[in-house]
């Protein structure tokens, strides 16, 4: 991957658009993918509580920005 607003960053964010983690995954970040995808289903999976739906929405939002704006570390 390039950079921030590359074509791979985009793809990234639009995969975790349909499925929160996704992206992370498709950019080798396995650990932010489970992390990411943990926290949206048990969320999603809570709806009916209000709180844990609020949480994985905002964590799903935060899942796509994340690959949207991802750096690789450069040594």
């Amino acid at each position: 991957m390039a950079g921030q607003g590359s074509g791979g960053n985009v793809i990234a964010a639009l995969c975790n658009v349909f499925v929160p983690g996704l992206g992370q995954l498709v950019q080798g970040r396995i650990l932010a993918a489970i992390i990411f995808f943990v926290v949206c289903a048990v969320g999603y999976a809570l709806f009916w509580l209000v709180i844990p739906a609020i949480v994985a929405a905002i964590a799903h939002l935060w899942a796509i920005i994340d690959a949207a704006k991802f750096r690789p570390l450069r040594i």
